[in-house]
């Protein structure tokens, strides 16, 4: 009877383990998914050039040290046009910077006449404009937002008339800028850009006229200017999944 029981146990744990046996060969076995493609962000590490166009106004204040022309608000507004350049390195996941040069050609004009002297007019020419910063930013894919500063130069043409021109003086000074920016990617190989600086040149005297006659001029200026640039490098950033 002992070995009858023993034997039925047996034959159902082996009809039990052929039926496991056999499902398992029956059911089909699924391959894991692919992983999604990866994404690659734009990487804005590289160099560039483009251009620009903009406004410019200018803030500017004659005063006439010794003279008979008092004092003049010498303001004035214009278009920019010029170019750019620098380089830009993308590190610890968005942070950029990077450094540019640009310059740009104006013809500012502005014209007054002396409240004190009638029949004298003070005329003003900004030729042009340049600077050199350094910039840092942060960049959401092809997104840039970025603030800037560096040191600064213009070109000024200066002339005091009386029917004739009786004086005249070219000056190139020198001050500094601040600005803040966006940049966003078009392509891998072109981006576009609006900003606005401010641009501080302190003050300075000149001689005007063989007289000679003393002028103090204290100047700032405002651009606001959007443009191209054509990058090389970086463009294909890490790929994320």
């Amino acid at each position: 009877m002992k070995r009858l029981i023993v034997a039925s146990i047996g034959m159902l744990a082996l009809g039990l383990t052929t039926a496991s046996a056999a499902d398992l060969r029956a059911r089909p076995v699924k391959a894991p998914p692919p992983p999604p493609p990866p994404i690659y962000y734009f990487n804005w590490t590289g160099c560039y050039t483009g251009g620009h166009i903009g406004g410019l106004w200018v803030s500017r204040e004659f005063t006439t040290l010794g003279g008979p022309f008092g004092h003049v608000d010498h303001d004035a507004s214009g278009w920019l046009g010029g170019v750019q350049g620098g380089c830009d390195y993308q590190f610890a996941g968005g942070w950029v910077i990077g450094i540019q040069g640009d310059f740009a050609w104006t013809d500012v004009e502005r014209s007054h006449v002396s409240l004190l002297s009638p029949n004298v007019t003070f005329h003003s020419n900004v030729k042009s404009l340049a600077s050199v910063t350094g910039r840092i930013g942060y960049a959401w894919d092809r997104f840039l937002g970025y603030v800037k500063g560096g040191g600064a130069w213009e070109r000024d043409e200066f002339s005091v008339t009386n029917g004739v021109v009786f004086g005249s003086v070219s000056d190139t000074r020198s001050g500094w800028t601040i600005g803040i920016g966006a940049e966003y990617a078009f392509a891998n190989y072109l981006t576009g850009f609006i900003e606005y600086n401010f641009y501080d040149f302190g003050s300075r005297d000149l001689f005007v006229g063989p007289t000679p006659f003393v002028f103090g001029i204290d100047e700032t200026k405002s651009v606001v200017k959007a443009g191209l640039n054509f990058r090389f490098g970086g463009w294909g950033g890490p790929a994320r999944y």
